[in-house]
């Protein structure tokens, strides 16, 4: 089994789809739950991390769609086989190719984030990993069809200010993992979510967003709970006990995004609340028609949950992170999720706080439990890192055993040269 690395705004237009009729809801149901995962080994790993955009001389400007394409356009052959592509706002995203173990996944992306940064400098640009960006306001520049009608879906589902900050002014660092044996699924997603709240305080990075202090130390784990929970949420049922299933209930009670009339044509948004269910099973009819496998496949690559199968597992819940820490949170990350060992010691360390999303994402390590998970969860790491990777481990460790985590310091960093410079100065390369 082999899988891609792709960005969820960056799906391929359905056209070459299945365009067969499905013919109920229990159909689509059941063919979500066969194919969401794949039965196998653990132990390969994708990289996808997203940097915001900058004009090194002027901040406070979003670069537009022709500058980000002639800056791409003039990127020599990445070295680890990266693929490329502009988020809405403009944010520039690598997506690694499935790599044999983390260390190796990292090493490729360090080396291709390195190439790209020095293109984009000649080109007069800047990339700052942040978890939301803390100066521009929200503004779309990526003109393709798809982000056009999001924008209009969030406005129409009243979540526009959200919707356009989260599409436009949020980067992460997202995961991708096997999904591993069959019978160990269950307490592999399981742990999968339970490690959320813990790894989002250690990598908060978004402590500002257009210009202002949020009071959150990870602003993008704000936008994204101002979004419906049936699209964003968690997907796990009340026990956990089976994923594919959990998963094809939350697609079929999501609601229609966006339809291609047809598919040759531009995706257009659905602005009333219907749920897929009702869709496959001809209560309403979208576009004067049923749904097609294709229309269901595209409905899956509009469901954001911070844990989503796609065969294998994206884990999406992490801010994008400085070039210093990204690889030691990486590395944790999926360690506590491949290692058996470093797993049983994560679930036990994450138990208590498995479900505070909202309090890692705005106090963080302020938290006594979470900050008590963490550091349990980056020693056990640090002690299974290789030589590779010594240097960022420890730099985790330590700011973790401190209480503090990546917000911290960019907060300090605005404070003492104020918010533009202190971009400026990420942007340029300078720690």
């Amino acid at each position: 089994m082999t899988f891609a690395v792709t960005s969820e705004v960056d799906d391929a237009h359905p056209s070459n789809a299945a365009t067969a009729e499905l013919t109920s809801a229990y159909s689509a149901a059941a063919h979500i739950g066969e194919t969401c995962l794949a039965d196998g080994p653990v132990g390969r790993v994708g990289l996808e991390v997203e940097a915001h955009c900058f004009d090194l001389a002027d901040p406070l400007r979003r670069p537009n769609w022709a500058e980000l394409s002639d800056a791409i356009a003039g990127v020599p052959p990445l070295p680890g086989g990266s693929a490329i592509t502009v988020e809405p706002g403009g944010a520039v995203e690598l997506s690694g190719p499935p790599m044999a173990e983390p260390a190796s996944a990292i090493a490729a992306m360090m080396a291709d984030r390195a190439v790209l940064r020095s293109a984009f400098a000649q080109a007069g640009l800047g990339l700052v990993l942040l978890g939301a960006d803390p100066l521009r306001p929200a503004k779309r520049v990526n003109p393709g069809d798809r982000y056009r009608a999001m924008e209009e879906f969030f406005i129409a589902s009243q979540t526009g200010a959200a919707g356009a900050a989260m599409m436009t002014s949020t980067a992460s660092v997202q995961v991708n993992l096997d999904a591993g044996p069959r019978d160990g699924w269950p307490a592999r997603v399981r742990l999968a979510h339970a490690l959320g709240p813990t790894m989002i305080a250690i990598a908060a990075n978004s402590p500002l967003l257009a210009g202002q202090f949020t009071g959150w130390r990870s602003t993008r784990q704000l936008v994204w709970s101002q979004l419906d929970s049936a699209r964003c949420g968690p997907i796990l049922g009340v026990n956990g006990d089976d994923p594919a299933s959990d998963w094809a209930r939350y697609a079929m009670k999501a609601p229609v995004m966006l339809v291609h009339p047809t598919p040759e044509m531009d995706a257009v948004p659905i602005t009333d609340w219907v749920p897929f269910a009702d869709w496959a099973d001809g209560r309403v009819l979208l576009g004067d028609r049923m749904p097609t496998q294709a229309d269901l496949d595209y409905h899956l690559t509009t469901l954001f949950p911070p844990v989503r199968p796609r065969r294998w597992l994206e884990i999406r819940y992490l801010d994008s992170l400085p070039d210093a820490v990204w690889p030691a949170v990486v590395f944790t990350l999926v360690t506590l999720l491949d290692d058996p060992v470093a797993a049983d010691i994560a679930a036990e360390a994450t138990e208590t706080v498995a479900t505070a999303w909202d309090r890692a994402a705005q106090i963080g390590l302020g938290d006594r439990r979470l900050h008590e998970a963490a550091i349990r969860c980056v020693q056990t790491a640090a002690e299974r890192a290789p030589v590779e990777l010594e240097e960022s481990m420890q730099q985790l460790v330590r700011s973790v055993e401190k209480g503090r985590c990546p917000a911290d310091d960019f907060s300090d960093r605005a404070v003492k040269y104020g918010i533009d410079t202190a971009i400026t100065q990420l942007a340029q390369g300078e720690l």
